[in-house]
């Protein structure tokens, strides 16, 4: 029976323990100079190195070497999961006193204490307070905030963090490499990510694809792990852009009945939505805050799948409405220009001839009579050759926006009247498409309360990002 990859290269020294480098040198140091504390509490989240970290300092407190399952008389570990009784904490009450066999030190280590009930956790308090010079206790959790204070006060305190995505895909490829594993390296990117910084369980998914024995292809990942595709994610963020709901609820029901979790779909949503915000500057106020807000209650639902559809179809409903009256709008505007009388140029002219120096001053023009394409415009890559404009978009959603007729022909027209010059709008897609926006970042100090209001609101969800206007 072969070793599970993840016990085959776990930790057995400190500088062995990668991304969280901190922690491990300072303990180190410690332990060469002497400066050993009674009790630690290591926290942070699953599968980035505390129980390794907790049985390397076991050993190292005592000289000894720690090699895979080795086992040690004055070592003992708990797992408080499987162990919440108070029969097993006064068992240590008792044997805390008696000297270690061989040892130095006789070291307690307690993993997932805090799911100790009540009464342990006083027993532990108590022993805490007055441990013997030869015990060392060495707690760990995943879940800090449901520990006493009275157990935090009396230890010392490491918060490990998770592992950088990098550092993840480096491990991946030395172990594929070591274990003659053939796989895309697209495969260890979407594994390093789906793991969210967790080693173990990153491995562990790689042992899991390593029995086929050819090329492990993106595809077999996402498969095994219950992702939708790529292009999946992509098309329902359209379909609620344009507010097309049957073809979300056809869309949806395609990924269900290819076994898609929907908990994992709203991630990829969401993940998605905010990639756009914080690299591209997208923010659909429309229905962007309540749909991230939304996504957040499928995975818990007793019906996820229906929490799912509900909220991308209230979305779509949302975008669809206001679009529509957007539409209204930029139709009265054309409408209202054709019908008024010529004004001087806003600009000095230069008949048939449009530089693209003025480009931010037609968006700004834009903006004032159309706002609700000025987000995709200032994304967009503009070039003039003879009497033709081409704009260049990454996202489909933006090309289809703007390509309207009207909206082509207010362009046309604010380029005119700045210029003199008659150009025709064309519309073109490149997802290689990489620019910084055109025209000036909006002024914060003028957003609408409302609007405020909703970009906190992502804010506290994701972080801080530049937004927008949309």
């Amino acid at each position: 029976m072969g070793q599970a990859l993840y016990r085959k290269y776990r930790s057995k020294t400190f500088s062995e323990v990668i991304g969280q480098e901190p922690i491990t040198e300072t303990l180190d140091k410690a332990i060469k100079s002497g400066r050993i504390s009674h009790a630690y509490l290591l926290s942070g989240p699953k599968g980035v190195g505390k129980t390794s970290v907790a049985r390397i300092l076991a050993h190292a407190v005592n000289n000894l070497a720690y090699i895979d399952e080795s086992i040690h008389l004055d070592i003992i570990e708990i797992d408080a999961a499987s162990n919440r009784r108070i029969d097993e904490i006064r068992d240590i009450r008792e044997k805390v006193h008696i000297a270690p066999t061989s040892a130095k030190y006789k070291v307690y280590i307690i993993d997932e204490v805090h799911m100790l009930t009540k009464e342990p956790f006083n027993a532990l308090l108590k022993t805490l307070e007055e441990p013997p010079a030869h015990c060392i206790f060495i707690l760990a959790t995943t879940e800090p905030h449901k520990l006493p204070e009275t157990i935090i006060s009396r230890t010392q305190r490491f918060n490990f963090r998770p592992v950088e995505t990098t550092k993840v895909v480096a491990h991946l490829k030395n172990i594929a490499k070591k274990e003659k594993i053939i796989v895309d390296p697209a495969v260890l990117e979407l594994l390093a990510e789906h793991s969210e910084g967790s080693f173990r369980d990153s491995i562990g998914m790689l042992d899991q694809l390593s029995g086929a024995d050819r090329l492990i292809t993106e595809s077999d990942a996402r498969q095994l792990l219950g992702l939708p595709p790529a292009d999946s994610v992509s098309k329902l963020i359209e379909f609620i852009d344009i507010g097309a709901s049957g073809d979300i609820l056809s869309l949806l029901g395609e990924l269900k009945e290819a076994g898609n979790s929907p908990a994992l779909i709203a991630v990829q949503l969401s993940k998605r939505l905010r990639s756009e915000i914080i690299t591209a500057g997208v923010t659909r106020y429309s229905w962007t805050t309540s749909l991230l807000k939304n996504l957040l209650d499928v995975s818990g639902s007793k019906q996820p799948f229906e929490i799912l559809e509900v909220s991308l179809l209230e979305a779509a409903q949302v975008n669809h409405q206001l679009g529509a009256e957007a539409d209204t709008r930029s139709e009265a505007v054309v409408a209202d220009l054709r019908h008024k009388p010529a004004e001087e140029p806003m600009k000095n002219k230069v008949p048939g001839d449009f530089n693209l120096a003025l480009w931010p001053d037609a968006l700004n023009e834009i903006k004032k009579r159309v706002a609700s394409i000025y987000t995709a415009l200032r994304l967009a890559k503009p070039e003039v050759k003879g009497s033709v404009m081409t704009l260049t978009f990454q996202f489909p959603l933006h090309k289809k926006k703007v390509e309207r007729a009207r909206h082509t022909q207010l362009i046309s027209e604010v380029i005119e009247d700045l210029s003199g010059a008659k150009i025709e709008v064309k519309c073109v897609l490149s997802e290689k498409l990489s620019i910084k926006p055109s025209g000036p970042k909006p002024s914060r100090s003028t957003e609408p309360t409302l609007q405020s209001d909703k970009l906190a609101t992502i804010s506290n969800i994701f972080g801080s990002a530049e937004m927008l206007e949309s």
